[in-house]
């Protein structure tokens, strides 16, 4: 018939009992064990052949064994046996925990992290097929994203000439948000260039609120930048209308372009406004308190 009950180990997986033998000598009560059992429950102890009582006749202390009584004088007439929980342990063996071994809340029964992790903090990946630790500091480095966000705008209203200019005066940084690791727009505001602090791609939104008091005003509202340190290139631009035969006209417009940094030494950008093919000149408009005609850098990734 089959075995019934627990199958007998054939595998050599537990440790068998040890023990260990001493002479009393009438008087010595104290002995010492090679191991330290858990309790007085986790040996058998015997003098003369005869099993003492663990509730009355020893006591433990890490390895020393204590009688309440010294036994009495014999060669090796004292022994104890360890019982087998009390001898050593067994050690899982190389790649012996598998998926199936997990238990279904091994990640939603831990205390949750409900904030970003430090640099500090450490991940297990799997590295063509190694597993390998890495902080977060790695990590976040190379994911995409929003990283930097810098805002400025006109703080004084600004006369549009006939032909195309550069806004040279009256900026001001109004916002400045992101990770300080890669540093901020830098404005030259003699020359209207602005620089970048590091290589990345850059959205760039350039929005103007301007007015005329002539009919059919319009505006053109250009971004340049140079690629080389020398001459400024057009990236993008706007041609805004105003509503036709009114004393007094308003419009705004944005123009939004999308910049590849690869040195940030050549690579810089200046705000040019001007009058439309057959406009009138107006003012674009500029304040301390409010955003009306504003430069949005926004650094949305490495390269």
């Amino acid at each position: 018939m089959a075995y019934l009950g627990t199958p007998i180990d054939t595998q050599n997986q537990f440790q068998s009992l040890q023990g260990k033998r001493f002479s009393g000598d009438g008087s010595t009560t104290a002995f010492t064990l090679d191991i330290a059992p858990s309790s007085v429950f986790d040996i058998e102890v015997f003098v003369e052949n005869v099993r003492q009582d663990p509730n009355s006749a020893y006591g433990i202390s890490g390895t020393t064994l204590t009688f309440t009584g010294a036994p009495p004088s014999g060669t090796n007439n004292i022994y104890v046996v360890h019982q087998a929980k009390a001898v050593g342990t067994i050690d899982v063996p190389a790649s012996g925990v598998v998926p199936a071994s997990l238990a279904s809340n091994i990640i939603s029964g831990q205390t949750e992290l409900a904030a970003e992790p430090a640099d500090t903090d450490e991940f297990l990946v799997s590295d063509a097929g190694t597993i390998k630790r890495i902080d977060y500091s790695l990590i976040k480095a190379g994911l995409p994203g929003i990283t930097m966000v810098d805002q400025f705008r006109l703080t004084a209203n600004y006369d549009i000439p006939t032909s195309e200019g550069s806004i040279t005066s009256n900026l001001e940084r109004s916002d400045s948000r992101g990770a300080a690791s890669f540093g901020s727009i830098q404005m030259s505001e003699s020359s209207g260039i602005f620089t970048f602090p590091s290589t990345g791609f850059y959205l760039i939104i350039f929005t103007v609120q301007f007015y005329t008091s002539a009919n059919n005003g319009n505006l053109q509202a250009h971004i340049k930048f140079t690629s080389d340190n020398s001459s400024y290139n057009t990236t993008a631009y706007i041609q805004q209308s105003t509503n036709a035969n009114q004393s007094l006209s308003f419009g705004s417009g944005a123009v939004t372009v999308l910049l590849d940094i690869t040195d940030t030494s050549n690579q810089k950008v200046k705000f040019n406004l001007g009058a439309g093919p057959s406009g009138t000149p107006g003012v674009a408009q500029g304040d301390t308190d409010r955003n009306e005609t504003t430069m949005m850098f926004i650094r949305i990734g490495d390269t």
